[in-house]
C-alpha cells in the first residue's frame, strides 16, 4: 500500500462510516479495485483508520460526550455495546474470513438496499424523542442489532439505526444514538486490532495509519454533517437505490472477473 492508495481507502471510510451503505464493504470494493485487497496489512488499516471515524463523532458531539452529570448516558452506550464485543471476540476469525469476500459485500449490499427501501415506512410513530429517555433494554436490542453488521456490506450505521426505529425512536435519534455507540464499538475494535498487529509494523505503515486517520477524521465530520440534513429530508430510501445499483455493479465486475470474487 502506497500514501495515494492510503488516502483512497480513508476518504472512503470518512465518507461511508456513518452512513447506511458499509463503510467496509465499501473499503473492501476500493482495496479490491487498487489490487491490494489480500494484504495483512490492508486488512489492519481498513479497522484502525475507523479510529478517526470515532474521532469526528467526539467533536461534533463534545457536549453530550463531556457531560459527566449525564452518567447514565455512558452506561447505556456500555451496556449497548456488549453484544458486539461479545460475538465480534466470538467470532473473531469468521469476521475476517467475510472480510476477503467481495462477493459477500455485493449480496448484502443488494438485499440491505431492498430492505432500506420500506424502512421509512415500516417503523411508524415513534415514541423516543431524547436519548434520556432510551432505557438500558432499549439500548440492549439496539446494540444486538449492531451486530448484524459483523457481515460485511450489512452497515453498522444501517443496523443500529433500524434497531433504535424498531425501539421507537424517531429517525433522528436513531442515526444519533448510531453515532454514540460507534465511539466505544469502534474503539474497541480497532484496539484489538491493533493489539494484534501493532508488532509487525514498520515505520511507513505507522505513516500511512496517521495519515489514514486524519483524512478519515476531516471527510467524516462533512459526512455526519450531510448525513442528518439529508435523513431529515429524504429518509432512507435513496440510500436503498444506491445499495441495489452499487450491488448490481460489483456483482457484475466479480462476474467478469475485474474484482475477484
Amino acid at each position: 500500500m502506497d500514501i495515494f492508495q492510503a488516502v483512497v481507502i480513508a476518504i472512503v471510510e470518512g465518507l461511508t462510516e456513518f452512513l447506511p451503505v458499509s463503510s467496509t464493504g465499501h473499503m473492501i470494493i476500493a482495496s479490491s479495485l487498487l489490487g491490494i485487497h489480500k494484504e495483512e496489512f490492508v486488512k489492519l488499516y481498513e479497522v484502525a483508520i475507523q479510529l478517526g471515524a470515532i474521532l469526528a463523532v467526539v467533536v461534533l458531539y463534545w457536549r453530550k460526550f463531556f457531560d459527566f452529570r449525564r452518567w447514565q448516558f455512558y452506561v447505556k452506550l456500555i451496556v449497548a455495546v456488549i453484544p458486539a464485543l461479545f460475538f465480534g471476540f466470538l467470532f473473531s476469525d469468521k469476521i475476517d474470513e467475510m472480510l476477503e469476500s467481495p462477493t459477500t459485500v455485493a449480496v448484502t449490499l443488494l438485499l440491505g438496499g431492498i430492505v432500506l427501501l420500506f424502512i421509512d415506512k415500516a417503523f411508524k410513530n415513534p415514541t423516543v424523542e431524547k436519548v434520556e429517555d432510551i432505557s438500558y433494554k432499549k439500548g440492549f436490542i439496539i446494540g444486538l442489532w449492531q451486530c448484524l453488521a459483523m457481515i460485511p456490506g450489512v452497515s453498522r450505521s444501517a443496523a443500529s439505526i433500524i434497531g433504535g426505529m424498531q425501539q421507537k425512536l424517531t429517525r433522528n435519534l436513531a442515526a444519533e444514538f448510531s453515532f454514540f455507540l460507534a465511539v466505544p464499538t469502534m474503539a474497541a475494535a480497532t484496539g484489538y486490532k491493533l493489539l494484534k498487529g501493532a508488532d509487525s509494523l514498520h515505520a511507513e505503515e505507522l505513516k500511512l495509519l496517521a495519515i489514514g486517520n486524519v483524512v478519515a477524521f476531516i471527510v467524516a465530520i462533512l459526512a455526519i454533517k450531510f448525513f442528518i440534513g439529508f435523513l431529515q429530508k429524504y429518509g432512507f430510501k435513496l440510500f436503498g437505490y444506491y445499495r441495489i445499483i452499487a450491488g448490481i455493479i460489483l456483482l457484475i465486475l466479480i462476474y467478469q472477473g475485474v474484482i475477484e470474487g
